[in-house]
């Protein structure tokens, strides 16, 4: 092929007519993607995330489905005083603008108060000891209550009136009073001390051994000859 017919077909409309048909069919594609993605991700659109703090979930679900929102439980906590299934907290945080279809992370309030397990405290650390590892575990503390026994140490642990023991689970908002030791002895501990040598039994004869006396033969011919009368020696026999 020459270079005058090489620089010739440049100068074919069809050639010019396809070109031109791609570019249109590329910048066509380029739109309709565009658009499509706006549609898809809601683009311009955006909701205001209400407030649902202390609500019940329930009503909660009904306001954000009404929005086009969803929502998820992803804790629980606890708090006395609010009623059991209200929402503490959530997630993306009231009056942020999201995109409709986003989802809203709630933590709601326990229906049954939560409880623990009691430590291995009794009988096993001192007063101080003990205290720190009940509250730092969230355990509510009464004024300790002191019993005779060794100095702080501790013997026991009540609560609303009950002993309990280690492993025992105990509600949260219970509050837990220690029994520690005030250093003074029990009279129940106290220790009677008896003399081995004193002898308490009245009667005496039971302790005293009882000899009879034995007469040897000499003895007794001895005693014999001091019974029977003296002899003259010099009395004549008849």
């Amino acid at each position: 092929m020459s270079i005058s017919e090489f620089i010739g077909k440049f100068k074919s409309k069809m050639l010019w007519g396809n070109l031109f048909a791609m570019a249109l069919v590329i910048v066509g594609l380029a739109v309709g993607f565009r658009f499509a993605v706006d549609i898809y991700t809601h683009h311009g659109e955006a909701v205001t995330i209400p407030n649902l703090t202390h609500q019940k979930f329930e009503n909660a679900e009904e306001v954000l489905s009404q929005l086009g929102l969803n929502i998820v439980v992803s804790d629980t906590g606890y708090i006395k005083t609010l009623p059991p299934g209200c929402i503490l907290e959530q997630y993306p945080a009231p009056g942020e603008r999201v995109k409709p279809g986003r989802t809203v992370f709630v933590t709601i309030n326990a229906t049954q108060t939560p409880t623990i397990s009691l430590p291995d405290v009794i009988d096993n650390c001192s007063l101080r000891e003990a205290m720190a590892k009940l509250t730092a575990i969230g355990f509510k503390l009464n004024p300790p209550q002191f019993i005779p026994g060794e100095k702080d140490w501790v013997y026991g642990i009540i609560v609303n009136g009950k002993h309990v023991v280690y492993g025992d689970r105990i509600p949260v908002d219970a509050r837990l009073t220690i029994q520690a030791g005030n250093g003074m002895r029990s009279a129940s501990d106290s220790v009677n001390y008896i003399d081995p040598t004193f002898n308490t039994n009245d009667d005496n004869s039971e302790d005293v051994d009882e000899f009879e006396e034995v007469n040897t033969p000499d003895q007794e011919d001895h005693s014999q000859k001091k019974d029977e009368p003296d002899k003259d020696p010099f009395t004549p026999v008849e």
